[in-house]
């Protein structure tokens, strides 16, 4: 029976082509995501292991209570200074000792741009040798900075600002733009800055004055003598330190810890593409199991010669999924060296778009290729199970009966029944879902949908026959014979009609669920974008530090200007619950801000606040009540309500004056502003309230436009990467297609000579297979947007909790695109099957058997 095996898998090469395409690719986009996991994180594990070379203790300064301490004009304060640095290298064992001042830098690229990426915009202090070398930055070019107006710059960070020694460097810190001149070019293997982020170097005086004080530093990096035990290291530098104000960490545990890191953040990633790696091998197995379905039927005389010669039941089972099992292994095997391909392509796009891996080569782990073809040949074998099943009831004495003879349909009844139970579950759980409120119930969401999906697929034969009818009725009207003879043959088999349509629904439900969720969310983000904003602008920066009061009052006065209300965030508590407020000016919030007000009126006092109706309702305010609220800082204060207004995402649930706020932050600063101008925005006008604010490259001037855009660009980018994703499982559909007419093809060889015979030119044969394809295709298509909509209007209350402003609205454009897709996918699958029949030779046909 194996020799039997390996004999169908051979004689069968072109029918079984297809399905080993399916599999491969599924297997290709496991392999891929494994393989890409693997890969990057081992080099970026490789990368911090080389960045932490040599670091035997690393001493930070924490505060547990209030931490980071910083003074009025934002500057941060550390214990770590240089007497407890001098005590720290005095320690035996000790060989070397880095003073570290960090924080950020953001340099404006040649278009005014920000170069790297937000937090990773890493800038420290060059801490040169006697021979001006830093060890830890090796410069490649020039020499490191040596007095405050020198900067030192990445290699990667100068390509990207085209920037060159001698040349003047713009970056901004937390306000107004910076300048200095480069005077060296360095490398490094931090993972911060290869990864998308960027590196500036200052002087130690520099960075001390940019971002702490004198003599102080963020970290000391203690490098052990040869021999010395770092633990026991590490357990004198912390008797040195005081306690609950600074801790040392060995080098081994710091490694330890970034290696979980980067294992948590590739297992985000890798999940993903896992998910959609099971979509496109669950659409694989309808492909599967419709072919061995129609090679089981095709070869039903054979299989009941070898049931009349002594096979038994079992091992007729055995045959057909040892069968599968070959072609799963087969299949596998080349979809494994396809992954291999996918995860190098995968990083070079990451890569493209700022991802910015750490070289590394490609890691083919054990568990990677394992996996990959367990995967494979179990979901092939799978697939085969209940064909073979089928295959092992032929009686022997079935080896009599002609070929031609169809075989007979068993009833649906009892498969309806059970698509009817699980669909009808399914809805019940997602009519549940509408009465939901929190998105943590998503798990339930996820439940509901896939019981739905499900139970639609076990109904595809039944619902098939309405469905394929009305469509058959259009392509009679239109295409005559060949029309009505592509219904017949659609309805002829509807367990295959309904397995090949499947495939594709399952494809179109998730992408029609995707898109009309994130459609709707769009508008929803647009709606709160515009709702109540009577600013032109909004103004902000892009790491969130904050704008200086002074220069947001600069900005009211330019010409042009009509008013200017800045925005500042804190929250104080009543009653146990903490509020969100937000300070501004009360004199000028009304022309910026469209606050209606329910009950009262804005406050006017710095003791008044007004509030949102959502937080009046929960905590039971209402307009003159007086409220006893404690800050932060731990200060009290009474608050009297002045009126109610209706919720906005420009501010806090409740609003009060900027000075209420103002004795509660360190610094002061304004995290937005909001400016109203008289004739509208205009280019001009946002180029002079840029150089007002200092012409940083950490600003933010957002017109309506922009912040449309925004808004709408990270949906779509979300969207796109969706499509692309699942992308494979309609490709995967699509050569379920094309399988499944080929090998229609071939088992109506008979039929189609018959039909040559009596008149039927090949123009007709080849438009009956086109047309069939395109009914299968439109069937699917149906399907899938019908139920991504429903799936899609029942979670969307999920999505709603978070975006007040959400409804659902149906994306016509695209939902048109998707019907267009399916149509087109119908007449690219059926090219080659409607080619091959019509070339049929009209006598042999006729003859076949």
């Amino acid at each position: 029976m194996l020799r039997t095996a390996l004999r169908n898998v051979l004689a069968h090469k072109a029918r079984l082509m297809m399905t080993a395409l399916a599999v491969l690719l599924g297997v290709a986009f496991v392999a891929g995501t494994l393989i890409f996991s693997d890969t990057v994180g081992e080099a970026v594990r490789k990368a911090s292991a080389k960045n932490l070379d040599g670091v035997a203790v690393s001493v930070t300064a924490v505060d547990a209570d209030t931490g980071p301490r910083t003074d009025k004009n934002g500057k941060r304060s550390t214990l770590l200074d240089d007497k407890l640095a001098d005590k720290v290298r005095a320690l035996p064992g000790v060989e070397s000792l880095r003073r570290d001042v960090t924080g950020t830098a953001t340099l404006a690229g040649p278009d005014g741009i920000p170069i790297g990426n937000g937090w990773q915009n890493l800038a420290t202090n060059f801490q040169p040798d006697k021979d001006g070398r830093d060890a830890r930055y090796p410069l490649v070019q020039g020499r490191g900075p040596a007095a405050g107006d020198e900067i030192a710059l990445e290699r990667a960070t100068a390509e990207a600002a085209h920037l060159k020694v001698g040349d003047t460097v713009r970056f901004a810190t937390d306000g107004p733009v910076l300048t200095k001149r480069l005077v060296g070019i360095v490398t490094t293997d931090d993972p911060q800055v290869t990864t998308g982020g960027s590196l500036a170097l200052f002087d130690t005086a520099t960075a001390q004055k940019l971002y702490l004080h004198p003599g102080q530093f963020d970290e000391l990096v203690v490098g052990a003598a040869p021999g010395t035990d770092q633990q026991a290291l590490t357990a004198k530098v912390r008797e040195l330190l005081p306690k609950d104000r600074a801790e040392a960490t060995s080098g081994t545990a710091l490694a330890a810890e970034q290696s979980r890191m980067v294992t948590a953040q590739n297992k985000a990633l890798s999940q993903t593409l896992l998910v959609f790696a099971g979509i496109a091998l669950f659409v694989g197995i309808f492909i599967i199991a419709n072919t061995f379905t129609m090679l089981i039927s095709q070869r039903s005389r054979e299989i009941a010669l070898l049931r009349a010669v002594g096979a038994s039941r079992r091992q007729v089972v055995r045959s057909v999924l040892a069968e599968a099992a070959l072609l799963g292994l087969v299949s596998s095997v080349v979809g494994l060296a396809l992954g291999a391909g996918i995860a190098v392509g995968l990083r070079a796009v990451l890569d493209a778009n700022g991802a910015g891996f750490p070289d590394g080569p490609v890691i083919i782990s054990p568990t990677a290729v394992l996996s990959s073809l367990a995967v494979g040949v179990l979901v092939t074998v799978l697939a085969a199970w209940l064909p073979s099943r089928k295959a092992a009831k032929i009686a022997p004495v079935e080896a009599l009966n002609t070929v031609e003879a169809p075989p007979a349909l068993r009833s649906l009844v009892i498969r309806n029944v059970l698509g009817t139970i699980v669909a009808g579950l399914g809805v019940a759980v997602m009519l549940y879902v509408t009465t939901l409120k929190s998105s943590d119930d998503m798990p339930i969401a996820m439940l509901g949908s896939m019981l739905t999906m499900t139970g639609v697929i076990i109904l595809a034969p039944l619902l098939s026959r309405p469905l394929v009818s009305l469509a058959g009725r259009l392509t009679t009207r239109l295409f005559g014979v060949s029309g009505k003879l592509a219904k017949q043959n659609a309805l002829r088999n509807p367990r295959r009609t309904a397995a090949t349509a499947s495939a594709l629904m399952i494809g179109l439900t998730l992408i029609t669920g995707m898109t009309v969720v994130g459609n709707s969310a769009q508008q929803a983000m647009d709606t709160m974008t515009a709702k109540g904003l009577k600013a032109d602008y909004k103004v902000g920066t892009s790491t969130y530090t904050g704008l200086d009061p002074a220069l947001s009052k600069k900005v009211a006065a330019l010409p042009g200007v009509e008013a200017a209300a800045p925005l500042r965030n804190a929250s104080f508590k009543t009653g146990g619950d903490y509020t969100g407020l937000t300070g501004t000016d009360l004199a000028t919030v009304g022309r910026t801000v469209q606050l209606d007000f329910t009950s009262g009126g804005p406050a006017h006092a710095s003791d008044e606040i007004a509030v949102s109706r959502t937080a009046a309702k929960e905590k039971g305010w209402h307009t003159g009540q007086t409220l006893d609220a404690t800050f932060n800082d731990d200060k009290t204060a009474k608050l009297r309500i002045t009126g109610v207004y209706e919720d906005t995402p420009l501010v806090n649930s409740t609003v009060g004056a900027a000075s209420l706020v103002a004795p509660h932050m360190t610094p002061v600063k304004d995290d937005e502003l909001l400016v109203k101008t008289r004739g509208g925005a205009s280019d001009e006008l946002e180029k002079q309230i840029r150089h007002t604010l200092g012409d940083s490259p950490l600003l933010k001037v957002q017109d309506h436009a922009d912040l449309r855009k925004e808004n709408a660009g990270q949906i779509d980018t979300v969207l796109y990467v969706v499509y692309g994703l699942l992308g494979m499982a309609v490709i995967i559909a699509v050569v379920g297609v094309v399988n499944t007419l080929a090998m229609s093809v071939f088992e109506r060889t008979r039929e189609i000579g018959m039909l040559r015979a009596i008149g039927l030119a090949r123009n007709g044969i080849k438009q009956m297979v086109r047309l069939e394809s395109v009914v299968i295709s439109l069937f699917g298509a149906v399907l899938g947007i019908g139920v991504g909509i429903f799936l899609s209007w029942a979670g969307g209350n999920l999505v709603s909790q978070g975006l007040p402003t959400y409804e659902l609205l149906l994306p016509w454009g695209r939902l048109g695109l998707f019907v267009l897709l399916a149509l087109v996918v119908g007449v690219l699958a059926a090219l080659w099957p409607a080619r091959r029949a019509a070339r049929l030779n009209m006598l042999e046909s006729i003859g076949a058997q």
